[in-house]
């Protein structure tokens, strides 16, 4: 579909409605002239977002030659033929690996001996062809070994559908149930019985809540499965696994502040769920299973977390036994427990800490220790539970991924891979260090930041800042490969850990969220002052980006100072906060309640309605805008984005660009082929060479 589009004046604004949507809510009228952009069935919703994809390729016509560029290099950064580090689990070796110019990973065993005879398990190559879009969320191997259940997305909005493959025979089972609860994310959503002819499974509701919990027996029709649990609290999703030792299925029931978990033994499926303790508002606990007993993170008294062991013929909390108490200075993130170890995933001073001990949280302690002084790490498998070696994933903004082997009895550090770069890399043209920036109300904002050694310290340095902040999530200073295209540009990447992250505890979050929200943004922008106080750029040179929440955070900043940036990019932006946080038919808006509040409450409202972009668009000049999106995204719809572009390009003063893509083939997680996703990346750079670097 073609459009006429003029581009002396830019792409007109999708025409506002003569009778534009209104809302009146606490007596407050708000006048939504883009209101119709909602309805993804109306042809003329589909023409103006086509029409915007295609004024974003014109006008972005004269970078195709550095978009090749970009993509060539980013790719020459990618292993093309590889494979994971086998993992042992029962009497196979599991690992996936890579083919030449193939876009996804095939997922392999071998049987006793990694000299053994691979057996591929699934291709997921072969499921994505036809398809734009393919997501494998469940992946889990019976017991027995024989088979494989695992589930499909190929449409990127996060709806799956279930399938059981005979693994000796290498045949699908007639076990296919759809609607069920995944993520592009990371593989979750199924789990099996201990005799293997059971599966449990989690199904969604009409607003995409995860909240069935079921279970099928092999054979039987998928219509005839037991509902062995129906979450009822709107404000609550379902979710569950399998504990490591194997003895049992947990469910846990959470929202953004308050967690509950319940209990199924894996050798009993059709026993009802038991009760680990009760939900009440703002407890937060999760559990795993050790012999006679759980281990359990909870935060109760105790904001920061800390670790108790209840025994299951004794699940009183009087009689729990307090394990590792809380402390102040230091965040529990998750516990792992193994047969004669129990692990701690923690966080002070905005770093990630290993801590080692005995089962009982005191004897034979250690921590990991780390080789650089800004880094991230987190756990990486870890299957087995009768192990003494704990894996885990290390990386810095310099140093690639390595997969490391720690033998917790002795403390040695064992490299099973790290990640390489074909194209060549140094790590030693590079530094990264961490600043702190002063909020305007005292608190020190670390950034953490990466640049070439050889460059200099002036207002003329282009600069990417980076953020999240929000649902306790952190942003880590972790290797990004594609990041080197802009470094070796000139570029300065920083990364501002605002408020709403945990990185300095829990404190850290509660102060960026609900009723502390805007703490996230007057961060951000603190954190854009200092890196231009400190001479690494100026407010012509600065860019900032986002994604989802972290969309909102850049689109919130833009609109309090217009000023202090060049460019802004928002992925899968949260723009329109008022609008959407009002409709609870939207998929996972009651589950956002405890995050960003509820606007039916007055003072909420009036809170959000002062910092929502959407809300917050006045006549005035602002920078460059590139704003993506998923047609199919159930976190973020489209219409937020494609609603913030047409108002932002009938407000604004100036020639400043505003660039709409959207993808018609995928959700909020983007592309999944590890080449078509290098293609986000790409359209990102090229916007940012064109406005920070070529521009002057």
């Amino acid at each position: 579909m073609k459009t006429n589009i003029d581009l002396r004046h830019g792409i007109p604004p999708p025409m506002a409605k003569p009778n534009p949507h209104v809302i009146t809510q606490h007596g407050i009228t708000r006048k939504d002239e883009f209101y119709w952009l909602r309805n993804h069935e109306d042809p003329e919703v589909k023409k103006y977002l086509l029409a915007e994809n295609e004024y974003l390729e014109k006008v972005l016509e004269h970078t195709q030659s550095l978009q090749q560029q970009l993509f060539e290099e980013m790719k020459s950064r990618i292993q093309k033929v590889d494979s994971s580090v086998p993992e042992r689990k029962g009497d196979y070796f599991y690992y996936t690996r890579t083919e030449a110019d193939r876009q996804y990973p095939i997922y392999c065993r071998r049987h006793l001996s990694l000299e053994a005879e691979e057996q591929i398990l699934i291709d997921q190559n072969l499921l994505a062809e036809g398809h734009e879009f393919c997501s494998l969320s469940a992946f889990s191997v019976s017991p027995d070994g024989n088979k494989l259940a695992y589930s499909l997305d190929l449409e990127g909005a996060e709806i799956y559908t279930l399938y059981v493959k005979d693994l000796p025979t290498a045949k699908l089972l007639p076990d296919s149930i759809p609607g069920i609860s995944g993520s592009v994310y990371f593989h979750m959503g199924v789990e099996w019985s201990s005799d293997s002819r059971s599966l449990f499974y989690v199904t969604l509701d009409e607003s995409h809540r995860a909240c069935r919990l079921h279970l099928h027996h092999l054979g039987q029709d998928p219509a005839s499965d037991c509902l062995v649990f129906f979450e009822e609290d709107p404000t609550y999703s379902l979710g569950l696994f399998k504990t490591r030792s194997e003895r049992y299925i947990m469910t846990y029931h959470y929202n953004t502040t308050s967690q509950e978990m319940r209990f199924i033994p894996a050798d009993q499926p059709d026993t009802s769920p038991t009760i680990l303790l009760p939900r009440r508002k703002g407890l937060e606990y999760s559990a795993t299973h050790h012999t006679d007993a759980f281990y359990i993170l909870i935060n109760e008294e105790a904001k920061n977390f800390k670790v108790m062991k209840a025994l299951i013929h004794a699940l009183e909390p009087e009689h729990w036994q307090e394990l590792i108490p809380h402390r102040e200075e230091v965040l529990i993130e998750s516990i792992d427990v193994f047969e004669r170890h129990l692990v701690l995933h923690e966080r002070q001073s905005g770093l990630k800490r290993i801590r080692i001990s005995g089962l009982d949280g005191h004897s034979r302690v250690r921590y990991v220790e780390f080789p650089e002084s800004v880094y991230d790490v987190s756990p990486e498998g870890n299957s087995q539970f009768h192990s003494n070696q704990l894996r885990f994933r290390y990386s810095s903004m310099i140093t690639p991924f390595t997969i490391v082997d720690y033998h917790m009895e002795t403390g040695t550090w064992e490299t099973r891979k790290q990640d390489e770069l074909p194209g060549g890399y140094d790590p030693h043209r590079f530094i990264t260090e961490r600043l702190l920036a002063t909020a305007k109300d005292g608190k020190r904002i670390p950034i953490s930041l990466v640049y070439r050694k050889d460059l200099k310290k002036n207002s003329k340095n282009p600069t990417l800042l980076h953020g999240y902040g929000a649902y306790g999530a952190s942003s880590d200073a972790t290797f990004n490969p594609n990041i080197l295209s802009l470094l070796d540009r000139g570029f300065v990447y920083a990364i501002g850990h605002v408020r709403g992250g945990s990185e300095l505890g829990y404190d850290w979050y509660a102060d960026g969220r609900l009723l502390h929200k805007r703490n996230s943004f007057t961060d951000f922008i603190a954190c854009a002052e200092e890196l231009i106080r400190q001479g690494y750029t100026s407010s012509e040179k600065l860019a900032v980006s986002g994604s989802s929440a972290g969309g909102l955070l850049a689109g919130a900043c833009m609109t309090m100072r217009p000023d202090l940036f060049k460019a802004v990019i928002c992925k899968v932006p949260f723009l329109d906060v008022i609008t959407s946080m009002s409709d609870p038919s939207i998929p996972l808006v009651t589950l956002e309640y405890d995050q960003w509040g509820d606007p039916a409450d007055k003072e909420v409202f009036d809170y959000m309605l002062s910092y929502s972009p959407y809300d917050n668009l006045k006549a005035a000049q602002y920078p460059h805008v590139l704003l993506t999106t998923g047609l199919n995204d159930p976190r973020v719809a489209y219409w937020e984005p494609a609603k913030f572009a047409a108002r932002l390009r009938l407000l604004k003063q100036g020639d400043s660009l505003v660039l709409l893509q959207t993808d018609f083939h995928a959700g909020h997680g983007g592309a999944t082929g590890r080449y078509d996703y290098l293609k986000e990346y790409v359209l990102e750079y090229a916007f940012l060479i064109v406005v920070l670097v070529k521009a002057g």
